[in-house]
């Protein structure tokens, strides 16, 4: 071959293999988006070798996940030591301090909502007005538009109620699905919320769920159509069955919550009408809601709602469930 062809192969094969070397890879779209505002942005022209190992890749969620010791232990220190804490009392907010320190150690982003309460009679005694706070926990992840989840519980209790049932269970679980989804990705972004003042203080229909009422009227109309579906935990440690329960029927999220359960081994029973729950709030705007708990026990809205009641193998079925949706 003539020396002038020759460095002509070379020049093309050289081009080529710059441009080969210099393209970026295709981004992962199930990868999570870890933005950091003061992060400085990548040079033009990236090392071929790196320099450091990269971080292994982060896996899903699993059922196996649930660490159900972290509920139970939720159950002994919110009814065992704080006990009764309706949403504008002083006992809740020392509840709602210890349970923004958990998510916190989770490693979640918590944000306080603060919203009014009124007056009223709770269940056996008055209750005074005040403001209460919802404790709203993401990871970043979530975004504008974007379709994400909710599984939200209720920190607060009736007045004289412990409230180990009603309902330090649905926020022992969800404790524990913040601890299981620390180092492992669900199938979109999830947001975990503790509810305030949901419990009645009258006998409207406005008179309860303060709280999640709040919390929906701060979404934008891009985070209402974006939401895939809203799960409340709400008595999720008695008996031996999880109660599946919908506003109305039929319930695509409902059915999802059944397929999950049935991957989680877990045993169902679907009850239809049911709106007293978190979940109402997001169903009466258009939203997808379903409620998971509910079976009845002696002690609801009483004295005797205290942490010997509770199964912790019902807790296990409920995370186990919801760990499997969210997958």
């Amino acid at each position: 071959m003539r020396r002038p062809a020759l460095v002509a192969v070379l020049l093309v094969l050289l081009i080529t293999g710059c441009t080969d070397a210099d393209e970026e890879p295709e981004a992962d779209p199930s990868a999570q988006e870890s933005p950091s505002p003061s992060a400085t942005p990548p040079t033009s022209s990236p090392p071929t070798e790196p320099t450091s190992t990269p971080p292994p890749p982060q896996q899903r969620v699993s059922p196996d996940d649930a660490r159900i010791g972290i509920a139970v232990d939720a159950v002994e220190h919110l009814a065992g030591r704080i006990g009764p804490r309706p949403g504008t009392s002083p006992a809740y907010f020392q509840a709602a301090d210890w349970v923004e320190g958990q998510l916190i150690d989770a490693g979640w982003d918590v944000r306080r909502q603060r919203f009014p309460t009124p007056a009223g009679f709770s269940w056996t005694a008055p209750v005074e007005a005040g403001p209460s706070v919802n404790l709203i926990a993401s990871r970043g992840d979530v975004r504008p538009g974007k379709p994400w989840l909710l599984v939200g519980a209720h920190l607060d209790t009736v007045p004289k109620a412990p409230g180990a049932e009603d309902n330090a269970s649905g926020i022992g679980v969800l404790l524990t699905l913040a601890d299981a989804l620390a180092d492992r990705r669900s199938r979109l972004p999830v947001v975990l919320v503790a509810f305030g003042s949901e419990e009645p203080r009258g006998e409207a229909d406005d008179d309860h769920h303060y709280g999640s009422r709040a919390f929906v009227d701060s979404l934008k109309p891009e985070q209402r159509r974006s939401l895939r579906g809203m799960v409340s935990m709400d008595r999720v440690g008695v008996g031996d069955v999880l109660p599946i329960k919908s506003v109305a029927e039929p319930s695509a999220l409902r059915a999802e919550l059944v397929r999950s359960a049935a991957r989680a081994d877990v045993e169902t029973v679907l009850e239809t009408g049911h709106e007293s729950s978190d979940h109402e709030s997001f169903v009466d705007e258009g939203m997808p809601g379903v409620r998971l708990g509910g079976t009845s026990y002696g002690g609801y809205h009483s004295e005797s709602d205290v942490p010997s009641v509770i199964n912790p193998a019902q807790l296990e079925r409920t995370a186990r469930t919801v760990l499997a949706w969210l997958r």
